[in-house]
């Protein structure tokens, strides 16, 4: 009985998650006239495939994703090599200057990014990095990196310290046993990290909103400007939402278990 009712329960929160996604993947196969028939269907009644042919149309489709690939890249990179020496520094250290860095971490990520919006664009504006990749990725990483302290500091605490000392006995400085010890033991949880660090790139909206305009316009960005004041264009919409999140759908499952290898390796430590 308690089987059946886990089972139940699993399957109604698998619908509730899926339904959505398949019903815009449905909406993306109808032709554009049935995607605003009302009241709408759920399963296209004739499958075709211009929503996807219209795509071609619009040039600058290519280009968004091409930008939003570039920053996403970028922003994980700054994000990482920040987070590792902040994550080694708390986790080896154990002061409690670290476990004060550690709340304040914290409660950076729990402010509204949209509280930030308007001094991060100054200040990007100030610095002339305004609709460039790298500061957009920049602001990216104001996101990110929090996350990414507290994930890898939990990695390395898992660490043995025995493996460093061995290290620093044998001529190692610090630096030296990060490099060649601490960073390589933990390469499973940077990978993880740095798997949610691009995720969160990829889908970010407001910043990108913020501080592109033409040239690093990103693909979440094209696609919310197929809403416009004479309508939805719901088929291209839909299809091109398609077309973003089909790469990290693949990705995500290709990765599935090193992100739960990674994810449960600082669990037990010793």
């Amino acid at each position: 009985m308690e089987r059946a009712t886990l089972f139940a329960l699993v399957t109604i929160i698998v619908v509730v998650y899926v339904f959505p996604y398949a019903f815009l993947v449905s909406t993306s196969l109808k032709p554009p006239a049935d995607a605003l028939a009302i009241p709408p269907t759920i399963l296209p009644q004739r499958i075709s495939l211009e929503n996807y042919r219209n795509i071609a149309t619009f040039p600058s489709v290519r280009q968004s994703f091409g930008n939003s690939l570039t920053i996403a890249l970028l922003s994980t990179l700054i994000t990482i090599s920040l987070a590792v020496p902040a994550a080694y520094a708390v986790a080896r250290f154990a002061s409690l200057a670290g476990k004060i860095f550690l709340i304040a971490v914290l409660i950076t990520r729990l402010i509204p990014p949209v509280s930030v919006g308007i001094p991060l664009f100054a200040i990007m504006r100030s610095l002339d990095l305004t609709d460039t990749h790298i500061g957009v990725a920049l602001a990216h990483s104001t996101i990110s990196v929090p996350l990414a302290i507290w994930l890898l500091a939990s990695f390395m605490e898992g660490i043995p310290h025995e493996l460093e000392e061995a290290a620093r006995v044998d001529g190692c400085s610090r630096f030296g046993a990060l490099f060649r010890i601490i960073i390589p033991v933990a390469a499973g949880g940077i990978a993880v990290t740095s798997v949610f660090v691009f995720l969160a790139s990829w889908n970010e909206f407001l910043f990108a909103l913020l501080l592109s305009s033409t040239s690093v316009k990103t693909a979440p960005i094209a696609i919310a400007e197929f809403r416009t004041q004479y309508g939805i264009q719901w088929g291209t919409m839909t299809s091109l939402s398609v077309l973003f999140s089909f790469p990290v759908i693949i990705f995500s499952l290709l990765m599935q278990k090193r992100i739960v290898a990674g994810m449960t390796m600082g669990a037990v430590k010793g």
